[in-house]
């Protein structure tokens, strides 16, 4: 199994940035990608942000030009840097990881961080 702890959410007025993280450990050698999915009130569970394990990297629509992902391969761990926040940014964040390079199956979840963008 893999476990996924997340850290770094939180409260950040319009325009701001925030930097989440991401640490996995369990049987590492059953993830290729990782990245973030984010969940709204009301709203379908979408994809923030997937690296695989060679560094390529996609991102949702909504996101691209502010988040980017990144991954420190020797912590097993992913980061995922916000700017430019706005409120439509407000979600619960989810770690995902698997097999699937884009992570559009994604066999492990985090248990989420609330990151809420005030304007």
């Amino acid at each position: 199994q893999v476990q996924l702890v997340e850290s770094g959410g939180g409260l950040v007025q319009a325009g701001g940035s925030l930097r989440l993280s991401c640490a996995a450990s369990g049987s590492i050698f059953r993830i290729n990608a990782m990245g973030w999915y984010r969940q709204a009130p009301g709203k379908q569970r979408e994809l923030v942000a997937a690296i695989t394990g060679g560094g390529s990297t996609n991102y949702g629509d909504s996101v691209t030009g502010r988040f980017t992902i990144s991954r420190e391969y020797a912590r097993n761990t992913v980061y995922l840097q916000m700017i430019s926040l706005k409120p439509d940014d407000t979600a619960v964040y989810y770690c995902a990881a698997g097999g699937d390079p884009r992570l559009i199956v994604v066999d492990y979840w985090g248990q989420g961080t609330q990151v809420t963008v005030s304007s």
